[in-house]
């Protein structure tokens, strides 16, 4: 039987985040809140644990589920050839709605699908995200919906989709934000923008001014 806690209130959330990180180390899924919507995530060096969130959402392997991270640092064990662009977008959307696509070290123990060598990293600005990430590393984490559903914006609607294929739900209430992250490639010399979602390409080129967005 899923567990759920509120996040809201200081003990429950307390309770919330020990039973998450437990669940999370037993390979199990949880539900968690981000700066954008909610995720469904997994200890993102179990490849059965990923496999089991990819079949809870009822997606393939060739959507591989990105990574949310919970400090810039841990970057350093992830990617490699990670350019200087990639970096100045790191210091100035991180935390926040901002995914990156990296190469990831060819040294990983792990299976996200069908990758082709990259990651998509993200590290959220949410509190009770950010604070089960440093307890428990890197995390798969992908959208709290039954694939071709809309994204759910709050605890409900997650659970609704779910229901009891995730171990714990926490909630925090309605997200913020109502549109993904933004996605950029950096495995190449010059940023492409592949979605725009909550930050434009015109405040990334603020940062990066040759940008390219992908036809």
């Amino acid at each position: 039987m899923a567990r759920r806690y509120d996040c809201n209130d200081a003990t429950d959330r307390k309770t919330g985040l020990r039973e998450a990180a437990s669940a999370v180390r037993r390979g199990e899924l949880v539900v968690l809140p981000t700066d954008t919507l909610y995720g469904i995530g997994a200890d993102a060096f179990s490849p059965e644990a990923v496999a089991d969130l990819l079949r809870a959402k009822g997606r393939g392997r060739s959507m591989p589920t990105p990574v949310l991270i919970g400090s810039p640092n841990t970057l350093h064990g992830l990617v490699t050839d990670f350019s200087e662009h990639a970096w100045e977008l790191v210091d100035a959307f991180w935390p926040g709605a901002l995914t990156l696509v990296a190469r990831h070290q060819p040294s990983l123990q792990w299976d996200l699908g069908e990758t082709g060598g990259t990651v998509a990293v993200r590290m959220p600005l949410h509190p009770v995200a950010i604070e089960l990430l440093t307890e428990v590393g890197p995390m798969a984490v992908s959208s709290a919906n039954l694939s071709g559903h809309p994204a759910p914006e709050d605890c409900d609607a997650a659970r609704e989709m779910l229901g009891d294929s995730v171990s714990v739900y926490l909630d925090g209430g309605p997200t913020p934000g109502m549109e993904p992250s933004s996605i950029v490639d950096v495995t190449g010399k010059v940023p492409v923008l592949l979605r725009e979602g909550a930050l434009t390409a015109a405040q990334l080129r603020e940062v990066v001014p040759d940008l390219e967005v992908a036809p």
